[in-house]
């Protein structure tokens, strides 16, 4: 149940029942479908509008006017190229909220669907990897100066993609078409429409696991020891990069939390046969998987605002013009943690000879 295909799926469900499940108070309430899907539709369309043109940009820039790719660049383009690959599936589910049903065949069905996995994983596993790479110029500054070229960074982005596809692949698997009230739905094997529960906690599991907790938590880890390494005032590191890459981090977990947060209470209600909670969990799922859909168009607003001093003097080049500036940010850490290992070496010998006893 990735971002896109979430919000389409309750959408899906509201269609099949007329109803909409009761919030997290006691009380039901029952909302109407026609506003929901009319949320749905705004907000699939301005994430087209603001994410396809402003990730298109930012891989139009990369390609066509930076010569020399830093390996933040690199990382930034393929984070551009995962965006914009599911936000080209935004047309099927508009047409999908527009119509009630599924019109397209059950091969695009299971493709739009595949494409939200690989974007997801992709997406938080190569802002994982920004967070192990300024974590190594940190830790082993020498270390990260003989490895951390643009062949390894492609070898790893290339590995982060291979393992993106893999962890997608229960995602088409679990999904078909089927016909409801005389409307052709794509749904969730065990979704409300189809009827029982494991694929939705296998799915809602795998997502959460594999996709949040696992990758954030080492992110959580890198730049705990980052901030604590460089945590003296001499040492602290004012970079737009820096700041750019926390930005991005920082988003993403704001627009994913929500989503599976309800991952974890869907499941909960699941394995507990607790009415209250899947009731809960279908009424918040639609605000919350929408708003991580929002997530694929947010990091060229966040690029526009970083290199905002750029537009005027650099006019249309000016995110090459921030980018240009992401090779100088590792080697910044790089040397700041030498340097801060070197005193630390001196005043260990220094207090190594205080210690030792002086012959009489």
């Amino acid at each position: 149940m990735t971002a896109n295909h979430t919000v389409t799926e309750q959408m899906m469900t509201l269609n099949a029942s007329a109803t909409y499940p009761a919030a997290f108070t006691n009380s039901s309430s029952a909302t109407d479908p026609k506003s929901s899907a009319s949320l749905g539709i705004t907000i699939l369309s301005v994430a087209f509008i603001i994410g396809f043109p402003g990730n298109a940009f930012v891989i139009w820039t990369i390609l066509t006017r930076m010569r020399k790719r830093t390996v933040t660049c690199i990382l930034i383009l393929h984070l551009a190229m995962a965006d914009i690959i599911v936000i080209l599936t935004a047309p099927f589910f508009l047409h999908l909220l527009s119509t009630r049903g599924w019109t397209f065949r059950e091969v695009i069905c299971k493709l739009c669907h595949y494409v939200s996995g690989l974007s997801m994983y992709s997406s938080i596993y190569l802002i994982t990897f920004m967070s192990m790479d300024r974590f190594l110029a940190v830790y082993k500054p020498y270390v990260s100066q003989k490895i951390r070229t643009k062949l390894t960074a492609r070898i790893i982005v290339l590995v982060i993609w291979i393992q993106a596809s893999l962890l997608a692949i229960p995602v088409p698997l679990y999904r078909t078409v089927k016909i409801k009230g005389d409307v052709q739905h794509c749904i969730t094997i065990g979704s409300p429409v189809d009827g029982g529960f494991q694929h939705i906690v296998f799915q809602n599991m795998l997502e959460t696991i594999m996709g949040f907790v696992l990758p954030f938590s080492i992110i959580v880890f890198c730049y705990g020891y980052i901030g604590l390494k460089l945590r003296t005032v001499k040492f602290q590191i004012k970079n737009k990069t820096s700041r750019l890459v926390i930005m991005i981090i920082v988003t993403f977990a704001l627009f994913w939390i929500p989503n599976h947060v309800v991952n974890i209470i869907q499941v909960s209600g699941e394995l507990s046969s607790s009415l209250k909670l899947k009731e809960a969990a279908n009424f918040a799922k639609p605000n919350a998987t929408a708003f991580a859909f929002l997530s694929s168009s947010i990091n060229p607003v966040l690029y526009v605002f970083a290199g905002g001093n750029f537009i005027r003097t650099a006019g249309v080049g000016f995110m090459a013009k921030l980018f240009e500036g992401t090779g100088s940010e590792a080697s910044t850490l790089r040397k700041v943690s030498q340097v801060f290992q070197q005193r630390s070496r001196k005043q260990s010998s220094e207090q190594g000879k205080l210690n030792k006893p002086t012959e009489e």
